[in-house]
């Protein structure tokens, strides 16, 4: 059985900004179907809903990967007469290019190439930022300073979806990434990237040494966490 007890410290192949198209754009895409699938597009709107949002808010996805959520957002805005300016940042040139042509039929969804821990964002850029899948990248100080920094950011508030760390999740990602693809990124980055995720009082920790209080942590199927950071 697999060691769940603490996270895991070790690299994804996908931590290196500098991979190519040819070997980051099979695994966004596979990525981002895996997302609709197992309703991470649909909780992120609902987290949306509740805020509410309207005509005229931003919305931010740091780590935006290949842009599929800002799409299912998009989507949805589209179908209910709300006007949003959508933006996806990423620190992969890859990534961003990649979601600029997924998105090529959505003219107000940006795209900015940048650090979300080096570079600077103005506080109140944005009025909600949301993060999917991407906050397990980070060590727990990192971690720490990135929440921080997107409840700078943010005038109103924070999503943020990442796994569950349980062997359920764990082997069952193995066993999928070994049965229906032969892409060697995913079937190493998928196990780990469960091995590198949160149980929940490890985020309510780390939200404390953060200084969050206003929050909302609730699980989510099929294995996630999702926060929901209050401003207002």
């Amino acid at each position: 059985m697999i060691d769940l007890s603490t996270r895991s410290v070790t690299a994804e192949i996908m931590d290196d900004f500098d991979l190519p198209s040819a070997e980051i754009d099979p695994v966004l895409d596979g990525l981002g179907k895996m997302n609709a699938l197992f309703g991470g597009h649909k909780s992120l709107i609902k987290a949306l809903k509740l805020f509410p949002v309207k005509s005229g808010n931003t919305i931010s996805d740091w780590g935006c990967g290949g842009g599929d959520a800002l799409i299912a957002i998009a989507k949805w805005a589209q179908k209910n007469n709300i006007n949003l300016k959508l933006n996806g940042v990423d620190a992969a040139p890859a990534a961003i290019n990649f979601a600029r042509q997924q998105s090529k039929a959505f003219t107000h969804i940006s795209y900015v190439k940048a650090d979300v821990l080096l570079d600077d964002f103005e506080p109140g850029s944005f009025d909600i930022i949301l993060s999917s899948l991407f906050t397990h990248h980070f060590a727990d100080e990192e971690w720490i300073a990135l929440i921080g920094k997107m409840n700078n950011t943010a005038s109103r508030g924070v999503i943020i979806t990442d796994l569950h760390r349980h062997w359920v999740l764990y082997y069952a990602v193995k066993m999928i990434t070994r049965l229906f693809t032969s892409n060697k990124m995913a079937q190493n980055d998928g196990p780990l990237s469960v091995q590198r995720s949160f149980k929940k009082h490890e985020l309510m920790a780390l939200l404390a040494k953060a200084g969050i209080k206003n929050y909302k942590l609730q699980w989510m199927w099929a294995f996630r966490w999702q926060i929901v950071i209050y401003k207002t």
